[in-house]
C-alpha cells in the first residue's frame, strides 16, 4: 500500500491524542494525497488567478466543504473580487461555534490555493503545478475543516479560508480582511498554512511560525500540543515572511495574532515557482503527521475560555 509505512505512526498519534478506537477523526495520508494530487495536476494548469484551472480548484474545494458539512459564510462559498479585469474568488467555509457566547468570536484557518500557472518551459514542461506552494496548505486546511465538522468540537466559530491572488500580491486576503473588518467580526486569531509539504530537516520543532516574537502563539501552541511543534527560523525574519503571506492583511486590519506556519526553510525544497513543484515531490506521510499533530493544539486554541494567545507588548 502506498502509505503503509505511516500506519504505525498514525496509530500512535491517534492513540496518544485522539483516543484510537473511538469515533475521533484521524487524518490519513491518502486523504491529503488525494487533495494535493488533484489540485497540483496538469489538468488545473497551475491554478493561475482568473484561469479555468483555478475555477476547477474552487469547485473542488466547494464540493469538499459540502461533502463534509461545512457551510458557506456568505451567500455562496465564493468571495468574489476582480484582478486586472479578471474574476477572482476566495473560497470560504464556515462552522458556527457551539458555545452560545464564544461563537461570536472567530478563528480563521487559511491557505492560498492559487499558483503561477504556465511559465517558461523546462524541457517539455511549462506547468507550475504548485504542489508545495500551496496545494499542501490547502490540504491542511481542508482536512482540519473535515475534522472540526465531523467532531463538532469548536466553541468559537471558524472560517476556513482559501485565498486566490496570493501570487498577485496577497490580493485575495486583502479583499477578505477588509470585508470582514467592515462586518466588524470579533477576530481572535488567524492561522495560515504555507508550504508544508515536506518536513524540516535538523530542527527540534514541526514548523516555524512567522512573526515569531510578535505574539505568544508559538509558546501557546507548544503548550497546547504538549511538545514543541512551533519554532523560530531566523531566515523567516531575514526574508520578512510575516509580511509576505496571507496572514498579514488580517494583522493589519485587526491587530490581533495572525501568523503563518511553514516547513519550507530554503534548503529542503528546490522547486519553488518551478515546474518541479509537483505532487510526486510531496511527503504525504509527513503531511498526515503534520495535520494530526497540529489539530489538538488548534482545537485547544479554538476552545480556550479566554483569549490566551495575545500580541506581545510593543510588537
Amino acid at each position: 500500500m502506498k502509505h503503509l509505512k505511516n500506519i504505525i505512526g498514525i496509530c500512535l498519534i491517534s492513540f496518544l491524542t485522539f483516543s484510537c478506537g473511538t469515533k475521533e477523526i484521524v487524518i490519513q495520508a491518502q486523504e491529503v494525497d488525494d487533495i494535493v494530487t488533484y489540485l497540483a495536476s496538469d489538468e488545473l494548469k497551475g491554478r493561475d488567478t482568473g484561469s479555468e484551472g483555478i475555477d476547477k480548484a474552487a469547485t473542488y474545494i466547494e464540493n469538499y466543504f459540502k461533502e463534509n458539512g461545512v457551510q458557506p459564510y456568505f451567500d455562496s462559498y465564493r468571495d468574489n473580487f476582480t484582478v486586472k479585469g479578471k474574476n477572482a474568488f476566495n473560497v470560504i467555509g464556515y462552522l458556527e461555534g457551539t458555545d452560545p457566547k464564544l461563537k461570536n468570536e472567530f478563528v480563521i484557518i487559511g491557505a492560498h490555493y492559487d499558483h503561477i500557472g504556465i511559465i517558461k518551459p523546462e524541457g517539455n514542461d511549462s506547468i507550475a503545478n504548485g504542489a508545495n506552494d500551496n496545494a499542501a496548505g490547502v490540504g491542511t486546511v481542508l482536512t482540519m475543516a473535515k475534522y472540526f465538522a465531523k467532531t463538532k468540537s469548536n466553541k468559537r466559530s471558524i472560517l476556513f479560508t482559501l485565498f486566490s491572488a496570493e501570487e498577485k500580491g496577497l490580493l485575495g486576503s486583502k479583499h477578505l480582511a477588509k470585508t470582514l473588518k467592515a462586518k466588524n467580526i470579533d477576530l481572535y486569531l488567524m492561522l495560515n498554512y504555507e508550504m508544508v509539504g515536506v518536513p524540516l530537516v535538523g530542527k527540534d520543532y514541526t514548523a516555524y511560525v512567522t512573526g515569531f516574537d510578535k505574539t505568544n502563539l508559538a509558546e501557546k501552541m507548544n503548550e497546547y500540543a504538549g511538545k514543541k511543534i512551533a519554532g523560530f527560523l531566523p531566515k523567516a525574519g531575514e526574508y520578512r515572511l510575516f509580511m509576505r503571506s496571507d496572514n498579514y492583511a488580517f494583522f493589519k486590519e485587526f491587530n490581533v495574532p495572525c501568523q503563518s506556519f511553514s516547513t519550507f526553510d530554503f534548503t529542503n525544497f528546490q522547486h519553488y515557482h518551478k515546474v518541479g513543484d509537483s505532487s510526486d515531490k510531496m511527503d504525504f506521510d509527513h503531511m498526515a503527521m503534520f495535520v494530526n499533530t497540529f489539530i489538538p493544539a488548534v482545537k485547544k486554541a479554538v476552545n480556550a475560555e479566554t483569549k490566551e494567545i495575545k500580541m506581545n507588548p510593543s510588537k
